[in-house]
């Protein structure tokens, strides 16, 4: 594994973000890039300076990587990750594989049109470390947030919901053909009930992908290791499957 630390990456500086999404138009513009070193953790720290505030990320980062995986957490915000510590420790997993991660910190929580901007200038910083194809997961309403950055970018290759809302995430019917799905959530979620991820996935395209786990809460804390598994297992497949569709054939 080779663990890269370039100098700040100056193609993602000056880059604007534009969302239009029902009743009016988002802005963000990408003034600079702050690069700290990799710690222990395995990431190092990245701050994006906007035209609408700082976002904080923790980037995985792999040398010459092209592949990557994004994560977001649900409206409390934070570096909160569902299933036990499911986003670091895939994150680290991931690593040896040649794929980069990067977790984002919303600046607003629960406001989803900017959350939505803080995924996209994530994946814009990511875009210019040379990432050419990403999965992004979002827990509760984290999963609204990816559904609709999917929609918007041209990197996104699957995504994967975990306990998601349906609020917002009708977009899902705006995610490319060759974008699958996968939609994770327990029977005995005490706050958004299995029906939000039924309904999503019955409005998705195919391949798509429901798994309903029983009695597992809203954290899926009881299933973190069937959550862990069926998780790196598809992000796996799926951008596995995205450099062999990429890759010329003789």
């Amino acid at each position: 594994m080779d663990v890269s630390s370039p100098a700040t990456p100056l193609s993602v500086e000056r880059r604007k973000i534009v969302m239009q999404p029902e009743g009016g138009r988002l802005e963000m513009e990408i003034l600079d890039v702050q690069v700290g070193s990799v710690g222990a953790g395995g990431y190092r720290t990245i701050t994006l300076a906007t035209s609408r505030g700082d976002v904080e990320c923790r980037h995985y980062p792999v040398l010459n990587a092209t592949r990557a995986a994004l994560w977001v957490p649900g409206a409390i915000g934070g570096w909160h990750t569902p299933a036990g510590d499911l986003y670091p420790r895939l994150s680290r997993e991931f690593l040896a594989g040649g794929i980069a991660s990067l977790q984002v910190l919303y600046r607003q929580a629960a406001v989803l049109g900017e959350c939505v901007l803080d995924v996209l200038a994530g994946l814009t910083y990511l875009e210019g470390e040379g990432i050419e194809a990403i999965s992004l997961t979002g827990h509760s309403f984290g999963g609204a947030v990816v559904i609709q950055a999917g929609a918007a970018s041209a990197l996104t290759r699957t995504i994967v919901t975990l306990s998601t809302q349906g609020v917002g995430a009708e977009a899902v019917i705006r995610l490319p053909d060759e974008c699958p799905i996968l939609l994770v959530h327990g029977t005995a979620d005490e706050i958004l009930p299995p029906a939000s991820s039924e309904r999503v996935h019955a409005r998705a395209h195919a391949p798509k992908r429901l798994v309903l786990y029983p009695d597992a809460n809203h954290n899926l804390d009881q299933v973190a290791a069937e959550v862990h598994d069926l998780v790196r297992d598809w992000i796996l497949q799926e951008l596995d499957a995205s450099a062999e569709a990429a890759t010329p054939t003789a």
